[in-house]
């Protein structure tokens, strides 16, 4: 899960990492009372998205009068945002960030991330901040400092040390980074973050290290523990069908596909996506409806992939371990009649009782193809899409 800028900021503030003062609004008249609040006769107003390229796209602007604050809120709040990370109907906006303008003198890179080929957090930095890492990485990778943090001992001042002389910071601002950086490594951990960044991270013209800019990413499967984060969560900026997904506890990502995929488990679904691919079709999305699916659920996700104009057939791929294939084809069979699915779907099952499972499915006098192995769905459904 994917948070807002000043909801970073607020978690960083938390954690005593410096950040400059500001407030979020949700209205121009809002806008320009939080700038009154903050004073002064400059300010940043910055469009609140999930997406990255928001300065490029005009969604962070300086105003140097109160008009001028409400004004540009005015012209951001409600509309959709269009980066390069986006797709062509933007993200949009419902809010922006108020804050007082700060001087830089120079713009540094660092974060932290869950590295799954060592199983450790990763700590990336870098002197070329304020660009895309990706764009550094490619042209100046020599400039892309890590350290990873052993997890019994956590984060060491000598990393901090090695880190902040790697990328050209004198002894204060180093001595800065030590606060910072494990500072930063504690909220990661505690709050269970797959990725914070910040970037920039500036040098002040007062010699002072502040996170300009703040991205947090939260694991979702620890959000049951976390509350406080759990209520950050904002469904404009995610896709309707996979916030209605979420509510259902399935997993769900919308692809450009016309095959649409009902799996259960990750590693399953990410198989039958590849096997389509292979037989020379195209997957419209991931979904998994989980190891303990139920005929509830399985309806849900077959509500959820009709909802997508794009698709054209149906592959339920279900492994029956802990739920047995007959109840999933119970499940299949309730959900089918209930939704009135006109479309070719071809089921394959496979696991305990999955003989009990496919008479069933042939017995229920439906529309659905049966196959007998994963290679054989792949070929029916992609021969049902192509004619």
């Amino acid at each position: 899960m994917n948070i807002h800028e000043y909801q970073a900021k607020k978690l960083f503030a938390d954690y005593l990492i410096p950040v400059p003062t500001g407030y979020a609004a949700t209205s121009p008249e809002e806008a320009r009372h939080r700038a009154q609040e903050l004073g002064g006769n400059q300010w940043m107003v910055k469009a609140q998205v999930h997406a990255g390229g928001r300065g490029k796209a005009g969604g962070v602007k300086k105003a140097n009068s109160l008009d001028e604050v409400e004004e540009i809120a005015r012209d951001l709040i409600g509309r959709n945002l269009v980066t390069h990370q986006t797709d062509s109907k933007g993200q949009p906006i419902g809010c922006v960030l108020i804050e007082t303008p700060t001087n830089i003198v120079s713009e540094l890179y660092l974060s932290l991330l869950v590295d799954r080929a060592t199983r450790r957090i990763a700590v990336i930095a870098s002197s070329e901040g304020g660009m895309d890492i990706e764009e550094v990485a490619a042209k100046t990778p020599e400039k892309i400092i890590t350290r990873h943090v052993d997890p019994i001992t956590g984060l060491q001042a000598y990393q901090c040390r090695e880190i902040a002389f790697a990328i050209g910071l004198n002894a204060e601002q180093a001595k800065q980074l030590t606060l910072v950086l494990p500072s930063l490594y504690r909220l990661f951990v505690e709050k269970d973050l797959s990725l914070v960044e910040i970037n920039p991270l500036i040098i002040s013209d007062k010699n002072d290290l502040m996170a300009l800019d703040g991205k947090i990413n939260v694991d979702d499967n620890a959000l049951y523990r976390h509350n406080d984060l759990a209520e950050m969560y904002d469904a404009s900026q995610v896709d309707e069908k996979e916030d209605r997904a979420r509510k259902f506890d399935l997993n769900y990502v919308t692809l450009d596909g016309n095959i649409a995929c009902m799996v259960n488990g990750a590693g399953l679904a990410m198989a039958t996506m590849d096997i389509i691919k292979l037989y020379g079709g195209e997957p419209a999305n991931f979904l998994d409806v989980g190891g303990g699916t139920t005929a509830a659920k399985v309806t849900e996700a077959f509500k959820l992939i009709l909802s997508d104009s794009n698709v054209k057939a149906i592959l339920v791929n279900i492994f029956g371990g802990i739920v047995k294939c007959d109840l999933i084809a119970e499940g299949i069979i309730t959900a089918v009649k209930e939704v009135g699915i006109s479309l070719p779907v071809v089921v394959r099952l496979e696991g305990t009782n999955v003989d009990a499972g496919k008479k069933l499915l042939k017995e229920s006098g439906l529309s659905i193809t049966p196959a007998d192995d994963l290679a054989d769905a792949a070929d029916k459904v992609v021969k049902s899409v192509k004619g």
